[in-house]
């Protein structure tokens, strides 16, 4: 239970960028790098319509924001939505050890494939990070169908 209320507490860290990216005008999805103590690295958010970058993803916001490392290994990194195939590369390319995910109903992303490669994948199954990324969705399918939901 201990760990459970640990990965609350960093998952509102990743659903407090969520909401600014929202207010931006953003795809509302954040992300936060922790060490698995739970002291913070980095934080980041989905930043491709504020950038007009289509790689500023909440993961991969928060990795570059994180600076270079000696090691990913120890680090959890959290995002308020299952990382999809780009985002899921960069944790295996760095041997990012552990995932926390807020949601993965609205994408599920490369989830098994990351718990296929031993990446251990806690999934909080959050409302809060639900209900925030569907409303965004009903109101910009356009924007969300970019690059992340259908074609």
């Amino acid at each position: 239970m201990a760990d459970l209320e640990l990965y609350k507490r960093m998952m509102a860290v990743a659903l407090e960028d969520a909401r600014l990216g929202r207010a931006e005008g953003g795809i509302p999805i954040g992300a936060a790098l922790f060490m698995r103590t739970g002291e913070l690295v980095s934080r980041g958010r989905n930043r491709r319509v504020q950038e007009g970058d289509p790689s500023i993803h909440g993961e991969t916001d928060a990795f570059r924001r994180a600076g270079r490392q000696k090691s990913y290994r120890d680090l959890v990194m959290v995002t308020t939505l299952a990382p999809c195939w780009y985002c899921s590369g960069l944790v295996r390319q760095f041997r990012i050890g552990m995932v926390v995910v807020g949601e993965s109903r609205t994408c599920a992303g490369g989830l098994e494939w990351l718990r296929e490669n031993g990446v251990e994948v806690v999934d909080l199954d959050s409302r809060a990070c639900r209900e925030l990324l569907e409303g965004f969705i009903a109101e910009h399918p356009e924007i969300w169908n970019e690059d992340i939901g259908e074609e």
